[in-house]
Parts: C-alpha cells; structure tokens; sequence
C-alpha cells in the first residue's frame, strides 16, 4: 500500500489538473442545465400565472353575482313591512302572534327566492327576542347563543354594512367539520336609523366553495383570507380557520403594489402567488401555485440528466487523454527530483529528456547553487544581527540604571551624610562589579539576591524606609543562573511609580521552580494600572503608560526573547488599586 502511495504522488499535477477540469466541466454542466430548466419554469410560469389570473377574474365573478343577490334579498327584508312588524311588536295573544308568524315566514320564502340559486339559509333576529330561519336545522344552533356570538357583535359594530365571517361556533351537531360562512347586516328604520334585529345569510363552506372549486387541481389551490388573516374558504380543507399572516402579507403586497404575482415559499413550498382583494366581502382571494407539482409534468429531468451525464462522461475522457499526455514529461522529472534529501542543498539532478525538461533540470540546479550561497550569508548575517541587537541592549540598560543610582548618591552629598553616602557608593560598587561586563553573561540566583539588596539599600537612603522589600526564594533555586540586570529594573519601576499616591507599601521578590522553568516575581501594592495587556509584554501601554515610562522594561523581555526563544519572557498582570505583578519566565541553567 506504501508503495502504491508513493508511486501515486509523482502523478499529483496530472490529477489536480484532471480534476480541475472535472469539476469545471461538471460545474458548466449543471450550471446550464439548471438555467435552461430555470428559463423554461419562468416562461412556463409566466404564462400560468396569466391564464391563472383570468380564472381568478371569473372565481370573482362569481363571488360578486352571489354578494349581489345577498344585497337585494337583505333590501327587500328591510323594506318589508311584515317582517318589521314581526321582529319589533311586543308579545301578543296567541293568535295574533301566530298569524305575524306566518306572515313573517311567507314573506321570508318570498324573498329568499332572490338566493335561490345558492344553498342559503336566511335568518333574522328582532328586538323583540323572536326570530325566524328557512331551515333552522340547518343554522344556528342556538338563538340564544346566536345573538351573543361574535358573528351579531361585529355585525352591530357596523350596523350600515354588510359584513362576511367564518363561522365555526353556530353549527347545530357536535361536529364542526363543515364551518358555515355567514353574511350579516342589521335592520334600521330609514328615516330614524334605530335598529329593530339582524339578518343572516348562512351558507356552508362546502357550498361556498363552489363558486371556484372547479378552477382548482392539484398544485394549484384557492384560499379565502378575511382582513384578519384567518382562512375562511379552500379546497384545503386543513387551513380552513387557521390564521396564516404570512400568506396574508403577500396578498396585501400584492394589492398594494399593484404585482403580477410573487415568488415565494409559503405554506412549506415553493409557489407563485396571485391575488385579488374583494372589497365588499373585505376578503382576499389568494390563488396558491404548487411550482413543484405544476413543473412536475411539463419538464423530464430523468431525460435532462441522462444527456448530461452521456456530455460530460465523453469530455472526460478527452480531457484524461489529453491531461495525461501533457503531464508526463513533468512526472519523470519530479521522480528525479524527489531523491533530494530534506535540508540538503547538494543532491544535483541530471538533465535530461525534452528541450522543456532540460532547462527545469539546468534552472533547478542553479537554483541549488544560489541557495547554498545565500544560506551561508543568511547564517552569517544573523549571528551579526544578534550580536549587535544584546550589545544595543547593553548600551540602553546600565546608563538607565547608573542615572537613577548616581542621582540617590548626589542627592546624599548634598545633604552632607557621609557614611550613608559611603555606605551608597560602596553599594553602587557591588552593583557595577557584578553588572557592568558582558551583557550575555549570567550570574547566579544568590548573586542576584545580593545584587538586588544593594539596589534596595541605595533606594531605602534616598527615600526612606517606608517602603519594605521581603525575598522568598525556593532553597533548590539558588543556584541556577540568570541574565543580569534582570530583575532590577522592575524593582526600580515599581519604586517611583507604584507608590506615587502614598508613602508606604511592600514590594515581594519571589524566585521558583515551575516545570521546566525558572520563574522569578516582582509584585508590589501600589496603584496598579488601568487598560494593560496582562498577558502582552509588547503592549504599547509599556512604552506610553507614566508606570512603565523606562526602556529597561521593555528591554528586558527583548533580551530573554532573543537568548531564549519566543516561549520565555515577561507577562504583567495590573489593575488599578490592586498593585502589579510582574512574571518573568526563564529556562533553568546551572551555569
């Protein structure tokens, strides 16, 4: 299998550039079929969208001969005479009642011939608590129940309109399965506008339907949405009552801009959707579009795939030809080359083969001559670079640090106390002793210790006492070996900066093992810092913050990255009233 593998690699250009040209050829493929099936959906869409939308005109048709009929039977029961008798006159003897009955109900049939033609059920409700229906089997349940419901309420609410709702609660039987979609208008006097009853036109939605039922078919549905979003009428049967305000905005979008039709997905597919806004019912006539059943018949995708697939298997096969033929040259000059050993720079190849091969082969040798050279310059420059980079260090820290100690020393002189400014000076000798010599030499754990103490001293004469400096270091630590000048400045830093706003505080100096590194902590509990980088030495706050204003800071993380490597340095953590500590991370060394 590892033979295989490797005997695989040396074809690589062959097969990045056959499978390139794979899935270009796959890609243009698909692309365009996609197109030309996307072409002929839109044309063939736009054009049922037209046909569709003339039967929408007829559906409306229909529904405004239905309304006109409603209007004149709801006329002719206002200007009834009998019927207002009926529904206004108080309780009579039994005879008169049963003969304003009769006459209510003859004048009832008589006029309910003008909705003949619809399976309608006329109701009417007075004042008086009587009421009538051609066919109160049929509608409603409960006289009672009929002028509580909603149905009577919005009715009243606009008593000059007649108004269309869904009706689910008025349904004589337990099973509400055929809702009855109810037309209603209260009755007014003409001349003084009071109200004597309300009038009912029920018809069932089954029935209701009718008026489209026979421009509907699979993929392409009808849907009647009232001001409210809910669905009075469908060929749907499951949305009927549901409240679909998403189906409700496109059909207001429509209307309001004046569309075609929109594309959209709705009622979990993807449809074209046509409306039209019937203004005396105040319903939406919404037409549902199904473009994955209607384009089920009229495009053969089995046939579009078939003559792709036959397309591009016949591409590929030129497209392997001819790719392979190109790469060939190419892959016995990679065999030659894959000899060279990793990081050796003098295993030159030999040239051979076409005028192309030949001249990869004499630029690759050339190549190998250039590197060798520039690798020997790239070495020696960088030991240059480094030299040079801990000797500028050298020059920037000790004048940093002997400032700050001659200052202390002037400063006692000039106050004439001599054994502190003798006891200073021989301080500051330790210290240069120890310090001033060669930057990349180190020192000792212990000699460190002893280092810092004479710095502390020197501060201690100058500024008093106030500010207390305790060491803890670990007993296994002493003897492994530091850079100089490490730790000193940060003791210096947190001496004039971090006590600036009182006199006193404590500065802990804290050296220990932690895995394979030394680990030595200056920590203070001063008035820290506001906006630091903890875990980012290179912050610019290092250089711009009034606390770390010094170059000796910023050079001691500089020094222990360009002796140790980029995984050791110095790492501070400061917020302000909580002090700040100070991590440097170094590698442990005995000598």
């Amino acid at each position: 299998m590892r033979a295989f593998l490797d005997k695989f690699k040396f074809h690589g250009l062959f097969i990045k550039m056959f499978m390139v040209t794979f899935i270009s050829i796959i890609s243009v493929s698909l692309l365009t079929s996609i197109f030309m099936i996307q072409m002929s959906e839109r044309l063939f869409m736009n054009t049922f969208s037209i046909t569709n939308s003339k039967i929408i005109n007829q559906i409306q048709a229909n529904f405004e001969s239905f309304n006109y009929s409603v209007v004149t039977a709801s006329n002719n029961v206002m200007q009834n005479g009998a019927i207002k008798g009926f529904l206004t006159k108080p309780e009579m003897d039994t005879v008169s009642s049963l003969a304003s009955y009769y006459q209510a109900s003859q004048q009832m049939e008589r006029i309910q011939s003008n909705v003949a033609a619809y399976p309608v059920t006329m109701t009417i409700s007075g004042v008086n608590k009587k009421f009538h229906s051609t066919d109160s089997y049929y509608w409603p349940s409960s006289l009672e129940k009929l002028r509580n419901s909603i149905l009577t309420v919005n009715t009243l609410i606009q008593p000059k309109k007649l108004i269309y709702q869904l009706d689910t609660e008025n349904i004589p039987g337990s099973s509400h399965d055929d809702p009855v979609i109810v037309a209603s208008r209260a009755l007014m006097e003409r001349t003084s506008g009071n109200q004597y009853g309300v009038l009912y036109f029920a018809i069932k939605e089954s029935d209701f339907k009718g008026f489209y039922s026979s421009f509907t078919s699979k993929g392409n549905d009808v849907v009647i949405l009232d001001s409210k979003g809910v669905v009075v009428s469908s060929n749907r049967h499951d949305l009927i009552g549901q409240e679909e305000q998403e189906l409700l905005s496109y059909a207001k979008e429509i209307e309001e801009q004046k569309l075609n039709f929109k594309d959209v997905n709705v009622l979990g597919s993807s449809s074209l959707v046509l409306s039209e806004y019937l203004p005396v019912y105040d319903f939406y006539l919404v037409n549902l579009i199904n473009k994955q059943e209607v384009l089920k018949g009229i495009v053969d995708f089995k046939m579009i795939a078939l003559i792709s697939i036959a397309i591009v298997f016949v591409a590929l096969i030129i497209v392997f030809l001819i790719s392979r033929r190109l790469t060939k040259s190419l892959t016995m000059l990679a065999r030659q080359m894959s000899g060279i050993t990793t990081n050796h720079f003098d295993n030159y190849i030999e040239v051979s083969g076409s005028y192309e091969i030949k001249e990869l082969g004499r630029a690759y040798n050339y190549m190998l001559d250039e590197l060798n050279d520039y690798i020997k310059k790239l070495i020696q420059t960088q030991k240059d670079q480094r030299n040079a980079e801990l000797s500028a260090l050298q020059m920037q820290i000790n004048p940093h640090f002997l400032y700050n100690t001659l200052a202390s020393i002037k400063i006692l002189v000039q106050q004439g106390n001599k054994e502190k400014a003798a006891a200073t000076i021989n301080s500051l000798i330790s210290l240069l002793q120890n310090t001033v010599s060669n930057i990349s030499e180190t020192i000792s754990v212990a000699q460190e210790l002893v280092n810092l103490k004479n710095y502390v001293f020197i501060n201690h004469v100058r500024y008093g006492e106030q500010i207390v400096v305790n060491y803890f270091v670990a007993d296994d630590c002493y003897g492994y070996h530091i850079p100089k000048l490490i730790i000193q400045p940060f003791i210096e830093n947190a001496f004039f900066h971090a006590f600036q706003e009182r006199n006193d505080g404590h500065i802990y100096v804290l050296i220990s093992r932690e895995e394979q590194a030394l680990v030595c902590e200056v920590v203070d509990n001063g008035v820290g810092m506001e906006g630091y980088d903890h875990e980012n030495p290179a912050h610019s706050s290092i250089s711009t913050s009034h606390f770390f204003s010094g170059i000796g800071i910023r050079n001691v993380h500089d020094r222990i990255a360009l002796l140790y490597g980029e995984e050791f340095g110095v790492s501070i953590v400061s917020d302000i009233g909580q002090g700040t500590r100070v991590k440097i991370r170094l590698p442990l060394h005995k000598t």
